[in-house]
């Protein structure tokens, strides 16, 4: 190993098209400007076939773009896995499945599917509930509702409409006298239902008033709600107060005690929460009211350590021969630093979607509490306390590979505000700045990338139609190598993310695995 390996992850950050709506290009940053003028560099495929998504139509994620970076292999994730087992009937044939309808036809329940309404891929997609409703109806179910949240955020920012019309349609097709089939709550993803990392319990408790208990704002449809939110207040569909869709003053449907209910996102980070509440007989993050349980399972196990949930209709990756499992192997220390947001994808995913070590005594990680606050009246979110944390670890000189994600550009970026993700670019360059200097100073080689691109794409124009933009680019993102002291000359050809962890590797002078992708040098 000619030197420690720093590898700094700025989530979110793509190469964009440099106009006004690059937040990337916009924002002052003198570093990563003269990292891209000065160092070996490339640009990294972070979405579709290159992190195991079905097609190059399908953006990458932080979970899936982790994943890749930290395996060093291409695997079938999330949609994709998904998508394989209702084509081959596996999902349908499973026993959760079976179950699930077997307890609605025995015991005279209804079936309930709770999920993100949109065909963004990254937590979830359309198409899945579509093929689980006319499975229920072909299986003669009678009562069968779904539980919308809104997304916005992975689509476009006032696309609900559209999705909604499409979800009414297949209910439409599937009612007839005898079988109630409709939407029966909702509201937007970043209101209710999916929290993530535990960050605030509130959204979820919020959910759960409005899916299981019925309570909140009453409107006819789903429309009606979201066009009059929209009036009243003008908010994009992640940001849609709850609503319950009512006939004759009363809620189509709530979630009762002995219903079967489906969570159908397919990603586990906002997906766990939920799955706690309805699955845990020990819950206590908030007062469930009068509930006893439902047959509940999710769509994929959301975290295999932790058992989220006990039942699931598609089983998981099973990823091995990460980059930690061969670093673990040749006793090099490792260390890891990121505030809530991202910890779980410096750790968890990073790791082949393990919540444990692969051994204690090698493996230090880190987190910084994350604040409940609004991304854009924070932009600069804990990018300084992560800064000092991975300087500081440098400083020991205990570790031979260390790794940090500055979730500023995807978190911040999702929120649509310009300025705030301007800011928040040019705080992650503070902090790359700060990372170098102390990389100078110890004696360490440092690669920059990030897991996909937001950030540098901040508006989209449809129809001459310019609006804010707040899901995740297709851009490619950077791969940078810095050391003041060795030269490293980058392959010509087509990389993805999971080039990152064999270039790691051949960096340390250690064999790669036959499965890995090839190394970038």
């Amino acid at each position: 190993m000619k030197k420690p390996i720093v590898l700094v992850i700025m989530d979110g950050v793509g190469r964009g098209d440099g106009g006004a709506g690059d937040a990337v290009k916009v924002a002052k940053t003198p570093t990563l400007d003269h990292l891209l003028e000065t160092c070996p560099h490339t640009w990294l495929k972070a979405h579709g076939t290159a992190v195991g998504l079905p097609s190059d139509d399908d953006m990458g994620n932080s979970e899936v773009g982790h994943n890749a970076l930290g395996c060093g292999q291409v695997y079938s994730q999330g949609a994709k896995l998904v998508e394989e087992s209702i084509e081959s009937g596996k999902l349908f044939a499973s026993a959760t499945w079976t179950g699930l309808v077997a307890n609605c036809q025995e015991n005279h329940k209804a079936m309930h599917f709770l999920g993100l309404l949109s065909d963004g891929n990254v937590h979830s997609n359309i198409s899945h509930l579509f093929a689980m409703l006319k499975q229920a109806k072909a299986a003669g179910l009678k009562k069968v509702y779904c539980h919308i949240l809104l997304d916005g955020r992975d689509v476009p920012a006032t696309s609900a409409l559209e999705y909604v019309a499409q979800l009414e349609e297949v209910l439409s097709s599937l009612r007839e006298e005898g079988f109630d089939y409709a939407i029966a709550s909702g509201g937007g993803r970043m209101a209710i239902t999916m929290d993530r990392y535990e960050a605030n319990w509130s959204m979820v408790e919020a959910g759960w008033r409005t899916h299981v208990q019925g309570q909140g704002r009453q409107f006819a449809s789903a429309q009606e709600a979201i066009e009059t939110y929209r009036e009243e207040i003008g908010c994009i569909d992640q940001d849609l107060p709850a609503f319950v869709v009512a006939r004759n003053g009363e809620p189509v449907a709530k979630i009762a005690n002995g219903d079967s209910v489906i969570l159908f996102n397919f990603r586990g980070d906002r997906a766990q929460e939920i799955s706690l509440a309805f699955d845990r007989a020990d819950f206590d993050k908030f007062d469930r009211g009068d509930y006893t349980g439902v047959k509940f399972a999710g769509m994929l196990e959301y975290d295999g350590d932790l058992k989220i949930p006990q039942n699931y209709l598609v089983q998981p990756p099973v990823i091995r021969n990460t980059l930690t499992e061969v670093l673990c192997a040749h006793d090099i220390r490792e260390y890891a630093v990121s505030e809530t947001q991202k910890y779980g994808h410096v750790t968890y995913f990073w790791n082949g979607n393990r919540s444990g070590k692969v051994n204690e005594m090698l493996e230090d990680y880190e987190e910084i509490p994350s604040d409940v606050i609004p991304f854009e009246q924070a932009p600069a979110m804990k990018s300084r306390e992560i800064t000092d944390a991975m300087v500081k670890a440098m400083a020991s000189k205990k570790y031979d590979f260390l790794r940090c994600n500055f979730p500023n550009g995807d978190m911040v970026g999702h929120t649509g505000v310009m300025d705030a993700v301007v800011t928040a670019m040019e705080c992650v360059d503070n902090s790359l700045k700060e990372i170098l200097e102390a990389a100078d100073r110890y004696g360490y080689a440092v690669l920059v990338t990030a897991d996909h691109g937001n950030a540098d794409q901040m508006t989209e124009t449809k129809k001459g139609k310019t609006s804010v933009r707040t899901a995740h680019s297709l851009n490619p993102v950077p791969f940078i190598i810095y050391d003041k002291d060795n030269a490293y000359t980058l392959k010509e050809g087509s990389f993805g993310l999971a080039n990152v962890a064999p270039t790691v590797v051949k960096m340390m002078d250690i064999m790669a695995p036959q499965c890995w992708e090839e190394s970038m040098i």
